[in-house]
């Protein structure tokens, strides 16, 4: 899960917001500054969207110091005009400033207004956040979603069925489904890992009793998993992986 912290949008910022909103503006720079989030820099539109972009964005971005930028679109939707935001967040600026704007990032836009928020982009490098970037982050998005694992092995085991040559003397097999019961301990165990108790629960299965057992909750850190791999035997692993994706730092459960 992703943290908030208590920065807020002060009045003067929250009129700057309204303008924007009504079309006066076609970019805004967010900083962060002494606790508070300031508007540091206002642009008006002297063209089209795509030609001003660049031109607009780009020289604002500083090697270390991340930042938000708010960007006008020349669409509309119900609300209103339509806004690029952008989380600016370069690889050699200081953890705790990744951090503080990483945490500030989903208040921002609420305070700005989440139906005028088109795309998000975040960025470490000018190439991620440059027009170009930005057309390569719409191809993405508008490409079919990747296949989750359960998904493709249900495409292989299609494939494999229209491949398989039937005849009279074809066998027919059924391959049913096992379920142990997974015995109290396991479950506390696991419960502690989804409140922050533990971060590591390994679980075996118990073939002589049909059951799945805990069989480890030692702490670990991301070095230590493929010790904690046996060779010689299957095991289920869950893991609280702390990290950090598009700039939101997360606690995830793999």
């Amino acid at each position: 899960m992703s943290h908030q912290t208590g920065i807020q949008a002060g009045e003067d910022v929250q009129e700057t917001f309204a303008k924007a909103r009504n079309g006066k503006y076609r970019l805004l720079k967010l900083d962060i500054e002494d606790e508070q989030l300031i508007v540091s820099v206002r642009e008006k539109s002297t063209s089209s969207w795509d030609k001003d972009y660049d031109s607009y964005i780009l020289p604002l971005l500083e090697d270390k110091q991340p930042c938000y930028i708010l960007y006008r679109l020349d669409s509309q939707n119900a609300q209103g005009y339509e806004w690029i935001f952008i989380a600016w967040s370069p690889d050699y600026s200081h953890v705790r400033q990744k951090m503080l704007y990483a945490a500030t990032r989903a208040t921002v836009k609420k305070e700005f207004g989440g139906g005028h928020i088109k795309d998000e982009l975040f960025g470490t490098t000018k190439e991620d956040v440059s027009l170009s970037g930005y057309h390569k982050y719409l191809v993405c998005r508008s490409a079919p979603a990747p296949l989750t694992a359960s998904e493709e092995e249900l495409r292989q085991i299609k494939l494999k069925e229209t491949q398989t040559e039937i005849s009279v003397d074809t066998k027919h097999q059924t391959l049913q489904g096992v379920a142990f019961p997974v015995e109290r301990d396991a479950f506390q165990a696991l419960d502690q890992l989804k409140n922050k108790k533990l971060n590591y629960v390994q679980l075996k299965i118990d073939i002589q009793n049909e059951t799945i057992v805990l069989a480890n909750t030692a702490y670990t850190d991301v070095k230590d998993l493929p010790a904690r791999i046996p060779k010689d035997a299957a095991r289920y692993h869950f893991f609280l992986y702390k990290h950090s994706h598009e700039g939101d730092y997360l606690d995830s459960i793999d």
